[in-house]
Parts: structure tokens; sequence; C-alpha cells
């Protein structure tokens, strides 16, 4: 063999070197460490609350531009990532900076679709707060951008990653109450007003707050600041009430665990008042939803499962206490729950945490064998995302999954605005049997706006 001389080697050595644009950070660090290079460039659209936290449970990757109508409410996450750039309008956010690869929504839900979309048809990848869109119309786009442009998505039903999710499955699965034909669900919400007038007054738009951009494309009305933050979730035009808020977490475990797709039919019965005309012909309120509702759902026989029935309960309306629970226990958790009904038994679910995940009585439970883990765990749903980006399997929860989810609650509303009982065609999209209903699946924008 012929020996190298020093001098060779060195010049050999650095031209191999110079060739390499970049040396991934884990070749040098270690296994744990990430090259900037294999770092995501996200931006969040509404980052004031729910959004903030959202921003901040992807920081592992870079945060490069931030976007809200409301400095106010987004000075905190402003000072927390001080290298990203700021914008008011998320249009000339994505037109202008090209480097965004990851665009988080989190924006009052009448926003929801349009800025997706228009972040979709950039080829970004997108993470969307429940409920997906405003209307069926809106989630039936984005699901069908996003499979066009091939990206990452994900929906804000945290829950999905959890523990319980898994659990309830594969004790349902290995029978543990044998087939299940009923669930009841509920939540205590709504926790902002609802079943309330529009405002007269007119006060001044505060000069942290853009209130045209806020409005979006919603139809234009004044300002008041009985609108925001939180409390558009009351209002027709904004938000999508206790059902479109709670809905898509709670419904959820039923939906993984059960198989479930889009149901046969939906009705709703739900609180009314008399308007201020005292006109007791018309007591439906047309601009917020109601104080309290319930809404049940029918559901077809799917491969190894029957129909099913699945009732909604909201604003503290609440189903029958089943005989099986203890009298010293909670009916669910603060916050809300699911009593599935099996042939062999019942299953209590709370809203939070694996523990919460009980048969009944717990004499059952504890006489149940739990079946061994048979399902892959979740790595973390704000990671799932992070992961689908990057190339590895889609998130649990998203747009092909979520969209069938978020449909079936915003039935659910129209049901209630309707007050009769609705039939979807899933292939059209369209309401069979009631033609006007058909009105509430999509809706108009205002001029400037489109998806």
């Amino acid at each position: 063999m012929n020996k190298m001389n020093r001098r060779q080697f060195i010049k050999d050595s650095t031209v191999t070197i110079a060739s390499l644009t970049v040396v991934p950070r884990h070749v040098l660090g270690g296994p744990d460490t990430v090259a900037p290079s294999d770092k995501l460039n996200i931006a969040g659209i509404g980052v004031g609350g729910q959004g903030g936290g959202d921003i901040s449970r992807v920081s592992s990757e870079n945060i490069v531009a931030l976007c809200d109508v409301d400095w106010k409410r987004a000075e905190k996450t402003f000072k927390k990532f001080p290298q990203a750039k700021r914008y008011r309008d998320f249009r000339k956010m994505l037109e202008k900076q090209k480097d965004i690869d990851a665009v988080v929504v989190a924006t009052p839900d009448h926003v929801h679709a349009v800025a997706a979309v228009y972040a979709l048809k950039m080829g970004k990848h997108v993470y969307v707060e429940k409920p997906l869109a405003h209307t069926i119309h809106e989630v039936r786009v984005m699901r069908k951008t996003a499979k066009e442009a091939g990206v990452a998505t994900q929906m804000g039903n945290q829950g999905h990653a959890e523990e319980t999710m898994r659990m309830l499955k594969e004790w349902l699965d290995d029978g543990a109450i044998g087939k299940v034909r009923k669930i009841e669900a509920w939540t205590p919400h709504p926790v902002w007003p609802q079943g309330i007038y529009r405002p007269k007054e007119q006060p001044s738009v505060p000069d942290y707050l853009s209130w045209d951009l806020w409005l979006g494309p919603a139809p234009y009305r004044p300002y008041h600041p009985a609108y925001l933050p939180a409390a558009w979730r009351g209002w027709w035009d904004f938000g999508t009430g206790a059902l479109g808020d709670m809905g898509c977490h709670i419904f959820d475990p039923v939906f993984y665990a059960l198989e479930l797709s889009y149901p046969s039919s939906v009705e709703a019965s739900y609180s009314i008042f008399v308007p201020e005309t005292m006109n007791w012909d018309k007591p439906k309120n047309g601009e917020s939803y109601p104080r309290a509702s319930i809404v049940r759902y029918q559901f077809p026989e799917r491969a190894n499962y029957p129909p099913l029935k699945l009732t909604w309960y909201d604003g503290g309306l609440m189903p029958e206490r089943p005989e099986e629970l203890e009298e010293d226990r909670r009916m669910g958790s603060p916050f809300g729950g699911l009593l599935f009904f099996g042939d062999k038994g019942k299953i209590l679910c709370g809203s939070h945490g694996a523990e919460s995940l009980r048969l009944i009585p717990e004499k059952r439970m504890k006489e149940y064998k739990l079946p061994k883990k048979t399902l892959p765990r979740s790595v973390g749903h704000f990671k799932e995302w992070i992961t689908a980006c990057k190339g590895s399997r889609p998130a649990g929860s998203n747009f092909d999954y979520a969209a069938p989810l978020t449909e079936t609650v915003l039935l659910g509303n129209i049901a209630i605005r309707t007050g009769q009982k609705i039939i979807l065609d899933t292939k059209t999209g369209k309401i069979k049997n009631l033609p006007e209903a058909n009105n509430y699946l999509k809706r108009e924008y205002r001029k400037g706006w489109s998806l």
C-alpha cells in the first residue's frame, strides 16, 4: 500500500470538508441535538391567549414571525419571541416573509379557514385550533387543499395524543362492556355569554386593535368589547358555540375508539328567549347561540360496530346519573364527560387524564383484567405535527381525521339553528331532507376575503 504524505492528506481533507454545505449537529453533538438547518421556521397567526400557548409548545423550532390583530393581547408572546417579525395581516406576512415553512392558526373560528387555506396554497404545513372551521364548506375546502398541497396538518384537539384515547379503544376492542350502542356526552360550557342581544353602543376602537382585520370575512358590524376576547364564541358570525368549542375534544375519543365518520341524522332542542320586540311568534335569537342545548346524533352500523346513538348536553344540562355510579363519586370532570353504554356494562370517562377512565361501579373496574397495550402511543400532540412536517407519518388529528369530526359538530349547530332533523348526504355535502338548511353549510364572505 502506498503511503500518503501529510501534505496530500491535508489537501484532500480540506477539499472534502469544504464540499459539505451543512454538517448536521447530531453528527457533531450527539443524537439528541438538532442542527439549525433541521428546524422548521414557524409563524403564528393569532398569538394571544390559546395561540400564545400553541406557539410556546412548538418553540423547539424557529419562531420567525408572529401575526395578531390585537397587539395588546399578543404582547406577552411578542416579548417571549423578540426575534420574530411582527404583523397584523397574515396575508402580508405570508407574501412578504419567504422563509416560513409552517404556520399555527389560533384565531377566532370565523378566520380559521381563510388563514389556513391561504397558507396551504403557498405550500405551508398547517396547524389549526379546533374546530377546523366555521362552516362545513370551509372544512371540505381545507381538507381538499391540504391534500393537493401534500403538506402536514393537525387540528388542535390536544387530547387526541393522550393515553386515555388508546386505553379506551383497547378496552372496547377487548369487549370490556360489550357492543356500544349508546353514548352520552356533556359539558358545563358555555362559560361566556350566549342567548343575548347585539349591543347598541358603539365605543371607539382601541388603538391596539385592528378591528377590520379582526372581522375578516364576517359581515361588518361596529366594534364592541362584547365580542372579544373569548366572548366571540357565543356569536353565530364568529364562533361555534359550546358544541364547537368542546365537541371536538369530547367527541374525539368516541370517533377514535368506535371508528365513526358521519352521522346519518341530527336533531336538537335548545333554550330560547323572546327578542326585545316581545314578538312571541319569533322567539329564536338570530345573533347568538342558545344558553343550553341537547343534540341527538344517530350513526349508522359500521364494520364490527352496531348503530350508535350519541347525545350531547351543554349549558349545565346533564344526562341521568347511572345507577352503577357510587353516590360519593363525581360524574365526569368539571369540564364534562362521556358515558358509554355497552351490552355488558358502562364506562365513565372524564374530560382529562387516563385516571378518569373507569368501568362502573368501581368493583367492576377492580375485577377487570386490563388488556395488553396494542396501539402505538403518541410522541405528543405538537411533536406529532412537527415530525410530520419533517417527513414522518401523518399527525394523529390530521385534516383527514379531523374533518368528519368537525363536520359532525357543525351539523349539530345547524340542527340548533333550524330546529329540525338534519340528514346529510355525505358524498355531496348537502342536506337532503331540508333544502333551506343548506344555507348554513356555507357563508358569504365580506368583500376582499375568499378561500
